[in-house]
């Protein structure tokens, strides 16, 4: 690694996904000088991400596919998934820069396009590049927000749109003179006179070059492999434990600091301590989303929130007829209204169900749902669902068989399904107020069961994260001390602090926190460094 020979910098910032990127380039473009240092080599969940920004407010890929969305009305929309994990300030001024936000990233070389998926996917096909990518058409969601796509997915094929989103925003950095030091673990923030002073690190030095190739030539794999095949993962050598017996002590003066490194999702103790419940997850990320970011702060007196809070997954669609079926916990009682987001259905299913639940199908559905395979999802997504398809479901003749089957209630189910059936034939409301285009009668055997509980499996497993972090103000991003005020020169975005997404996770939310906190804490930063300003107007937070 190349140390940098002057250790003085107006501001570092630990970690480079998308939160640290976006710091850096605020930062710099207002004359800082900006290094970051990174555990690994950069990228971090954000480049084995969907590379989708959650971006509304009347963006011209919006406008394009035919629907006028607004600020305000995004707002609506956000108030109700928020549930005040920030305040409405802080949530007005997302949304209200939304729009310019989404420009600075085109500006900073990302690529979005206006095509339009107009069924409901947890991720587009690469025919598709703006799709609703949450709870927008879902009751209650829909009664208080006019429905509109806000997520906004990088232009790139197949699962690339993350790393292409990445690349960018580096590039970018590095053309404005930002200085990054990866294979560098910061240990300990530096505290003098009350506020931040630096930063002691630990960086790889004097390793040996065929090693370092390796390295980097097997990281990616490992990364990618981590959230899909995590046992091959750790069998992976990429000779890390040999590469960090050779490093040396690094001081770095600084007066600013930007955590942002992650969450903690790959820290099974924190996980196990702080969300029990959600330790059935497959962890999504990369190693380093290990907590060590939250920790730095917390070691100098930093607050933290909504530890709890954990995103989970369990998609029904693709394919889309998956969501014509129902859900039901293991007394057969329907869990809730099977077009929400994944990621709020399992919340549901986890509190109220103990993370246990079962979809069913009746024929028409299975078949539907099983020809829709090629059309609606990617590659990945095929592999995936094929193989649940053809291993995964329980069959049987009647409800009663399948219930048995499953190891569900009967009753429950039969009664389940009678009510649902009976709303659906009479044109009444579902019980669970499912979107009535989605609601269709289970009557034609045989009928089909999938588990679909939150637990370990190869096939069909849970990825989640963690959406808990750091407490920071919402107008400069600064860290809070348990009494509520700002640590000096200390800041934390993304994963690492509580954000937009703490609450509730949509799909495309966290990264557009990421650039949202990002920018924020950058642009402080690099202001109260160069200024000396410990005040900066909450509406200049966004983009020029």
């Amino acid at each position: 690694m190349i140390v940098p020979e002057d250790n003085e910098f107006d501001v570092v910032i630990v970690g480079f996904g998308a939160a640290g990127a976006c710091a850096a380039i605020a930062a710099a473009e207002r004359g800082a000088r900006v290094l970051v240092v990174d555990r690994s080599l950069g990228g971090g969940a954000t480049a084995l991400s969907g590379g989708v920004v959650y971006s509304g407010g009347g963006t011209r890929y919006q406008r394009a596919a035919g629907f006028e969305d607004t600020p305000v009305n995004m707002f609506n929309y956000l108030r109700q998934e928020v549930a005040g994990a920030v305040d409405d300030e802080t949530l007005r001024t997302f949304c209200d820069g939304s729009v310019q936000r989404l420009s600075w990233l085109e500006r900073h070389g990302a690529r979005f396009a206006a095509s339009l998926c107009d069924y409901k996917t947890s991720y587009p096909t690469d025919r598709h590049y703006l799709y609703f990518s949450g709870n927008e058409r879902a009751f209650p969601y829909r009664l208080n927000a006019a429905p509109a796509p806000r997520g906004h997915r990088q232009v790139a094929k197949g699962m690339g749109s993350g790393r292409a989103l990445y690349r960018a925003l580096r590039r970018s950095a590095e053309g404005l003179g930002v200085e990054f030091l990866p294979m560098t673990r910061a240990e300990e923030l530096v505290m003098a006179d009350g506020r931040v002073a630096g930063l002691r690190c630990h960086t790889v030095t004097d390793c040996n070059p065929l090693l370092l190739q390796h390295y980097w030539r097997t990281t990616r794999l490992r990364d990618w492999l981590t959230n899909w095949a995590p046992s091959v993962a750790r069998a992976l050598p990429t000779g890390a434990a040999r590469l960090w017996q050779r490093t040396s002590e690094l001081i770095l003066v600084a007066p600013n600091v930007i955590l942002a490194a992650g969450g903690f999702t790959f820290n099974r103790d924190m996980l196990l301590r702080y969300a029990p419940s959600f330790a059935g997850i497959s962890p999504l990320g990369t190693e380093t989303d290990d907590g060590s970011g939250i920790m730095l702060g917390t070691g100098v007196g930093g607050a933290t929130g909504y530890l709890h809070s954990v995103a989970a997954w369990r998609f029904l669609s693709p394919p889309a007829a998956m969501q014509e079926g129902i859900i039901v916990g293991l007394s057969g009682e329907r869990i809730a209204s099977e077009d929400l987001y994944g990621a709020t259905h399992a919340g549901i299913m986890v509190q109220k169900f103990g993370g246990r639940g079962y979809l069913i199908l009746d024929s028409v559905m299975f078949k539907r749902a099983r020809a829709q395979l090629s059309t609606q999802t990617s590659p990945l997504q095929r592999i995936q669902m094929s193989t649940v398809f053809a291993t995964a479901f329980r069959k049987a003749a009647t409800l009663p068989e399948l219930a048995a089957a499953l190891g569900i209630s009967a009753t429950g189910l039969t009664g389940t399904v009678a009510a649902y059936n009976d709303a659906a034939d009479s044109g009444r409301e579902d019980p669970a107020r499912k979107t009535p285009s989605m609601c269709r009668p289970l009557r034609c055997g045989p009928y089909y069961g999938l588990d679909i509980s939150v637990r370990p499996s190869l096939a069909y497993f849970v990825p989640g994260m963690t959406l808990g972090g750091l407490r920071v103000d919402g107008a400069s991003g600064q860290v809070l001390n348990e009494s509520g005020s700002p640590i000096r020169g200390l800041y934390a975005a993304g994963r690492t602090a509580v954000g937009i997404c703490a609450n509730s996770y949509v799909s495309g939310l966290s990264l557009a926190d990421c650039v949202f906190s990002g920018i924020r804490a950058g642009e402080h930063a690099a202001v109260d460094c160069l200024t000396g300003s410990r005040e900066l107007d909450r509406g200049a937070t966004g983009v020029d």
